[in-house]
């Protein structure tokens, strides 16, 4: 019989670390993920293997990443290299277009509160590799990435993971399926890449920086907020009124303001 807990091992805050132990959400997490025999799974952040256990037993193999040295340990006297290939790193700094070279991922995680936002947009350097994503994050988080034009929650995260994925949240998870418990509630996220094919072309730099400057300053105007990019009639030139506020564009409307602001820049160092 293999040992379930680590015994001795107490979460670290500076990972941001929160077991999840509740046999009924573990269950269910596992079902939303229904992973498959041959599937190319990536766990961000095994911990003490609540659900690398459950998916191992229904794909037969998993790549796990850890940054925990001790964790990471534990884990090899849990599973066979067979059963389990581990990666000990910082998620954050791996190279995501190139792990699993040649694969089709699954990736997988109870993702650290504390590195949620720049782990997602890390991942999405390798998002054309990937078949889909689910993790679990703060509540707070999950309603920022799926939240519509208009709402309060929408905001950079939701432009910036909208462009790129198709999202679902599925359902939430308490605080208390957790050790240590969390102050606040998680929920569990689906992400599924658009096909490349059918995302609008557009200079992802510029994109990021544009967006990131309307919301940074999203109770002013657009004409005001990214004024940095373009002028009022630049703005009016995407088919946007420079009078809105940042909340109120959907993703297809930052694209044209993007690329208006990349033809204008363009057309400013040919002169």
């Amino acid at each position: 019989m293999k040992q379930e807990w680590l015994e001795g091992h107490h979460a670290r805050k500076r990972f941001g670390q929160n077991f999840l132990h509740d046999r009924h959400w573990i269950g269910r997490i596992v079902r939303a993920i229904d992973a498959k025999p041959g599937d190319a799974i990536i766990e961000i952040g095994p911990g003490q293997a609540a659900l690398t256990r459950e998916i191992i037993a229904e794909a037969g193999h998993e790549t796990a990443v850890e940054i925990d040295r001790d964790l990471a340990a534990f884990l090899r006297t849990q599973f066979t290299e067979s059963e389990l290939t581990l990666i000990e790193a910082d998620a954050l700094k791996l190279d995501w277009s190139s792990v699993l070279e040649g694969k089709r991922l699954r990736i997988i995680g109870n993702l650290p509160y504390n590195i949620s936002s720049p782990l997602l947009f890390a991942l999405m350097q390798g998002a054309d590799r990937v078949i889909d994503q689910h993790f679990m994050l703060q509540k707070e988080v999950v309603d920022r990435m799926v939240a519509e034009p208009g709402t309060k929650t929408y905001g950079r995260l939701s432009v910036m993971l909208q462009y790129r994925y198709k999202m679902f949240k599925l359902f939430d998870v308490p605080p208390g399926a957790f050790v240590p418990p969390p102050k606040v509630t998680s929920s569990i996220v689906r992400m599924v890449p658009l096909p490349v094919e059918s995302l609008p072309k557009v200079d992802l730099a510029i994109f990021s920086d544009l967006v990131g400057a309307a919301f940074q300053q999203r109770r002013k105007t657009l004409r005001n907020a990214v004024s940095k990019f373009l002028t009022e009639e630049g703005i009016e030139a995407a088919g946007v009124n420079p009078g809105l506020r940042p909340e109120a564009l959907d993703v297809d409307a930052y694209v044209r303001l993007a690329n208006e602001a990349a033809r204008r820049r363009f057309d400013e160092r040919a002169l």
